[in-house]
C-alpha cells in the first residue's frame, strides 16, 4: 500500500508541474487547428470568387478592358488553338504563329467563317532568329493588340532520359519555348504598355511545381513560363498589362474524358473567365483543386509517382 501511495503522490506531484505546460500545448493546439481552418475557408473563398462568380455575372466586352486583337504562339496546340477560338467568339480578331503550319490555314478560316472576325496564320521558325521576327513585326503593325498568348509546345512532351535526347530536340524545346514565348511578348508588349491596357497569358503545365524525372529540359521549359509570367506581373502589372500564368492539368487531346479532364473547349471557356482576376491559376477548378494537393505532397512521393508513371509511358 506504500508503494501505490507513494506512485499516486508522485503522479500527483508531475501532473502539477506539468499543467502549465499541457495547458500551452492544447493552447498551442488549437491556434494551429484555427490557422488551418482559416486557410481552408480562404481557399474555398478564392475557389468560388476565381472559378464560379465569374460565370454569373455580366458578358465582357473584352475588346474594349483589352485591345481588339489577339495573338496566339502555338496556335497549333490543342488549348491555344480553343483559347483562340474563345477570344474569336467575343469578337476578338486572331493572328496565329506557329512552326507547323499543317491545317493552319483551315483553322484561320474556320475561326473567320463561324465567329466573324479575322483570322491570319503566320509560319515562324525561331530557330532562324530575326528572321522569324520580320513576318510577325508586319502582321502587328497598326493593329490593336490586345492580348499575347504563348502555349507551351505538348509535342515535345517525350519520356526519355535527358543524355538520350537528341540535340534538335533540345533545340526545338529551347526555340519553340523558350525563344518563341520571349521573342512574340517583347514584339508585341511595348504597344500594350503605351497604350495601358492588354494582357499577357502564358499557357504553361501543372507540372511546372515539380521537378520530373525522364522530362528535364521540357519540366524545365514549365518553369520558366511560369516564372517569366511572375516577373512580367511585377514589371507590367501597375502600368495597366494584366499578366497571368495558366497552370493546367491533364486536358483530353478532342473530346472530353470526364470532369477532372475536360476537352480544350471546356477548359479554355473556363480559363478565359479567370482573366482579370488571377495572376497565377490553373484555370479550370477541378485542376485548381488537384494542383492545392499536389502542393500538400511531399516531393519524394512526386518523384516517386513520376518515375513510376513515366517508365510506364
Amino acid at each position: 500500500m506504500a508503494a501505490v501511495d507513494s506512485f499516486q503522490l508522485l503522479y500527483r506531484e508531475i501532473a502539477r508541474s506539468c499543467s502549465c505546460y499541457v495547458e500551452t500545448l492544447a493552447l498551442v493546439g488549437a491556434c494551429y487547428t484555427a490557422s488551418k481552418a482559416v486557410v481552408f475557408m480562404r481557399d474555398c473563398y478564392s475557389l468560388i470568387r476565381l472559378h464560379f462568380i465569374p460565370r454569373l455575372v455580366c458578358h465582357r466586352d473584352l475588346s474594349q478592358q483589352y485591345g481588339q486583337w489577339a495573338v496566339i504562339c502555338g496556335a497549333s496546340e490543342e488549348i491555344a488553338k480553343a483559347y483562340a477560338e474563345e477570344l474569336a467568339r467575343h469578337g476578338i480578331s486572331v493572328i496565329l504563329i506557329s512552326s507547323d503550319i499543317s491545317n493552319m490555314a483551315d483553322t484561320a478560316k474556320a475561326i473567320s467563317d463561324t465567329h466573324g472576325v479575322e483570322a491570319i496564320w503566320i509560319e515562324a521558325d525561331f530557330s532562324q532568329g530575326p528572321t522569324a521576327c520580320k513576318p510577325i513585326k508586319d502582321a502587328i503593325a497598326g493593329k490593336d493588340i490586345g492580348f499575347i498568348v504563348n502555349s507551351l509546345d505538348g509535342s515535345l512532351d517525350t519520356s526519355q532520359d535527358f543524355t538520350d535526347l537528341s540535340e534538335s530536340v533540345v533545340w526545338d524545346t529551347i526555340n519553340r519555348n523558350v525563344v518563341a514565348a520571349t521573342l512574340i511578348t517583347r514584339l508585341a508588349l511595348p504597344a500594350m504598355v503605351e497604350r495601358g491596357k492588354g494582357a499577357v497569358v502564358n499557357i504553361s503545365a501543372g507540372r511546372c511545381l515539380r521537378p520530373t524525372p525522364r522530362k528535364a529540359a521540357l519540366s524545365a521549359t514549365t518553369a520558366f513560363f511560369d516564372t517569366f509570367s511572375r516577373s512580367l506581373h511585377y514589371e507590367y502589372g501597375n502600368r495597366g498589362v494584366f499578366v497571368q500564368s495558366l497552370l493546367p492539368l491533364k486536358v483530353a487531346s478532342q473530346r472530353s474524358a470526364g470532369w477532372l479532364v475536360p476537352s480544350p473547349q471546356v477548359y479554355a471557356s473556363h480559363a478565359l473567365l479567370t482573366l482579370g482576376i488571377s495572376h497565377r491559376t490553373t484555370g479550370y477548378w477541378p485542376h485548381t483543386i488537384q494542383f492545392g494537393l499536389v502542393q500538400c505532397m511531399p516531393e519524394w512521393v512526386w518523384i516517386l509517382g513520376s518515375r513510376v508513371f513515366t517508365r510506364a509511358t
